[in-house]
Order: structure tokens, then C-alpha cells, then sequence
């Protein structure tokens, strides 16, 4: 019933389901230039109906199952909003996490107790880096793992600390006052604290890195008007050239930025479909099987420099990024991006919702995947 009424109100899914049979490719087609709209959508449900059954992927017997078949066998864990919105509450509390500053060091500490109760081995990578304007920051990237010594691995990652002006605020008077960074920072470390804790609760046998990456929001004052060099994502730049394990690598990775805001629309950025185009579209397929096709939007946007970028080109591990899209906002994100205005009050649990399930429900397929490969070995 869940295909079905997923195939009706995005008819467009049916496609990518049969594109692969020739002959129900080109009756669709055939249905779709002569048939009117609302016989079309009838046939479309009757036949998704009919194909759910028959998936996307092979089982042992030959046969095939669908995605929302998959993800019925994965059993998922319920992702809390709720919890991930104190997580994110809690570094908010804090006031502006920028290096070198009390509330970043407080903060630090928080995160290494909570990330370090919920996965099975903690380190905290520290470094010294230096700013676009010269400044030393002392930062702390902070690293939970489970099953550390399973060689199938899964790179989580999110950044923790806040931009230090609000140089895109409406107010000029606030271009130098740093940002409460309630979703660009706390949103994505509050999903991966939310997801940790489940998965302590759910163990499971796949590995398990997330990082929590320090000195992103580093980069040049707007002022500027130009990017000068790579002052952006100085923890994950640091992390690529010194993994915390030597010869460190992970099948892939996925990276959360500003997941937390009202009315939120994640697009399939460019340098993640450029690097991980597979592993975009499997998250965002998962996403619209589960109802939150509303915010995973399959429209292709620019490239953003991010610390994927660093992961992608330095570490080589294909890394996604999931992050707030603003169409209708001049500067490309969530409205109130690097502006005192970035509180509690832009977060929304359903959106919160919506990242973490659909996260949490890809990593418990990707471990019945490998269960199985284990099992049949």
C-alpha cells in the first residue's frame, strides 16, 4: 500500500522502477502521449503496484524485491526528533562556538561526553590551523566509531562549530557578531548525536565513523568580495592530509549541513553527484519512498564548497552532502545563513525528522547488505 500511494502522487518513480524492462518502458511511453492524465495516473498505480513486488534487487533465488521491501527487511530504527532538537538546543546553549573561545571549548567537551557514551571508541583529533587572516585557531576534530575493526566502513560527518560574523545579516551593525549557529552546525552534530544513540540501542555489525569537524565556518569575511584560498573547512582539510587512522578509508560518506530548518529542500549538489552520484541517489530514492520526498528534491544545483570537498579530493572517500538549498534566498541557502537570526526559532523538528530517517534507514539497509554478503560467503 506504501508503493502504491507513493506511485500515485510521483508518477515519476514508476519510471525509474521499470526503466530497465524495454518493453514497459515503451508502453509507458505510449500511455503517457495518448492517454489522459488521470487514466495515466490510474495505470501508473495498477502497475507500480504490480512491480513493487517485483524490485530493484537481486535476491539469491533469483528473484527480486522492491526498495520498500528492502526497507520494511532492514528494520530501521524510529528516529527521535525530539532528541536530536535538545541535542541541538544544548550546543546552542553554549552561545557561538568559535575556536579559541570559551564557548567552543565548552562545547567541545559536551560533545566528546555525549558522542563518546553512544559509539564504542571516542578520539579527538587537535590541531593547530591557521585562518585567512592569520589568526592560529585551536581546534578539535571529535570522532565516535562503532565496530571499528569491520574493514566496511561508513563516514558520517557534520561541523560543530559557527561561523564567527554574521556577514550576511540584513543589519550591517552585525556583520562582525558571531552567529548562534543553531542550524548551520548544531543541526547536523544533533541528527548524528540522535543517529549514534540509536545505534547503541540497535547495534549492528557495519562501521560506523562519525566526525564531528571543527574550523568549517572559518572562511573569509564577506567583505572581502572574493575567495582568496582554502580557509573554508580547515577541520576537514586537516582530517583528509592526517586521517585519525593511518591509511584510513571508508566506502563513502555523508555529510550533514544546516538540516534543520522550517520548509527545508535538499538538491543533489554538484560535486556530490560529480564524486558519489550512486550513493546520492540512493539516499534520495530512500527518502521519497518514505514520504520525505518533499524535502529531497531531485534538481541538479552548483557545487558548494563545503568539507566534503576536502574529503572528496584529498581523502578520495565519495562524499555526499546534504544541505539546505534556498531557491528563492540571494545567497543560495536557508534564509537567515550567517545572520544573527540563524536560533532555535529556524529549527523544525520534521525537518530534523526527515534528514534522520532517511539516514538511519539507509546505514540499516546498507548492514543488511552486508549481513547478507557475510551469510552467503
Amino acid at each position: 500500500m506504501v508503493s502504491l500511494l507513493i506511485c500515485l502522487t510521483h508518477p515519476e518513480q514508476l519510471e525509474n522502477m521499470i526503466k530497465k524492462k524495454e518493453n514497459r518502458k515503451s508502453f509507458l511511453q505510449m500511455v503517457r502521449n495518448y492517454i489522459k492524465p488521470v487514466i495515466m495516473g490510474i495505470f501508473m498505480a495498477v502497475l507500480s503496484f504490480i512491480t513493487a513486488c517485483n524490485g530493484s534487487q537481486q535476491k539469491s533465488d533469483g528473484k527480486t524485491i522492491s526498495l520498500a521491501e528492502q526497507i520494511m527487511k532492514a528494520e530501521a530504527p524510529v528516529f527521535n526528533p525530539d532528541s536530536a532538537y535538545y541535542f541541538i538546543e544544548k550546543q546552542v546553549e553554549f552561545g557561538p562556538r568559535v575556536p579559541n573561545t570559551t564557548a567552543h571549548s565548552q562545547c567541545a567537551w559536551y560533545l566528546m561526553q555525549s558522542l563518546g557514551n553512544y559509539t564504542t571508541h571516542l578520539d579527538v583529533q587537535e590541531a593547530k590551523v591557521r585562518a585567512y587572516d592569520g589568526t592560529v585557531l585551536n581546534i578539535k576534530n571529535i570522532i565516535g566509531s562503532f565496530n571499528t575493526k569491520t574493514k566496511d566502513r561508513i563516514l558520517l560527518c557534520a561541523h560543530w562549530d559557527t561561523r564567527p560574523f554574521a556577514d550576511h545579516d540584513p543589519d550591517p551593525a552585525n556583520h562582525f557578531t558571531p552567529i548562534p549557529g543553531a542550524n548551520d552546525g548544531a543541526s547536523g552534530v544533533g541528527v548524528l548525536l540522535e543517529i549514534a544513540r540509536q545505534i547503541s540501542l540497535n547495534p549492528i555489525n557495519i562501521g560506523i565513523d562519525i566526525i564531528l569537524f571543527d574550523a568549517e565556518d572559518y572562511g573569509e569575511h564577506q567583505s572581502l568580495q572574493a575567495r582568496t584560498g582554502d580557509y573554508w573547512a580547515l577541520g576537514a582539510q586537516y582530517w583528509a592530509k592526517n586521517p585519525h587512522i593511518n591509511n584510513y578509508n571508508a566506502r563513502f560518506g555523508i555529510l550533514l549541513d544546516m538540516v534543520g530548518a522550517s520548509d527545508a529542500v535538499f538538491t543533489m549538489e554538484a560535486t556530490s553527484m560529480y564524486y558519489a552520484p550512486d550513493i546520492m541517489k540512493k539516499v534520495w530514492d530512500i527518502s521519497h519512498q518514505i514520504r520525505f520526498g518533499s524535502y529531497f528534491s531531485y534538481k541538479r544545483t552548483n557545487a558548494v564548497v563545503d568539507d566534503h570537498t576536502y574529503i572528496n579530493e584529498i581523502a578520495n572517500i565519495p562524499t555526499i552532502d546534504i544541505i539546505h538549498y534556498g531557491e528563492n534566498s540571494y545567497t543560495g541557502f536557508f534564509e537567515h545563513w550567517h545572520t544573527v537570526n540563524d536560533n532555535m526559532d529556524v529549527i523544525d523538528k520534521n525537518t530534523l525528522n526527515a534528514v534522520g530517517q532517511t539516514v538511519l534507514t539507509f546505514i540499516y539497509l546498507e548492514n543488511m547488505k552486508l549481513d547478507k554478503a557475510q551469510s552467503d560467503s
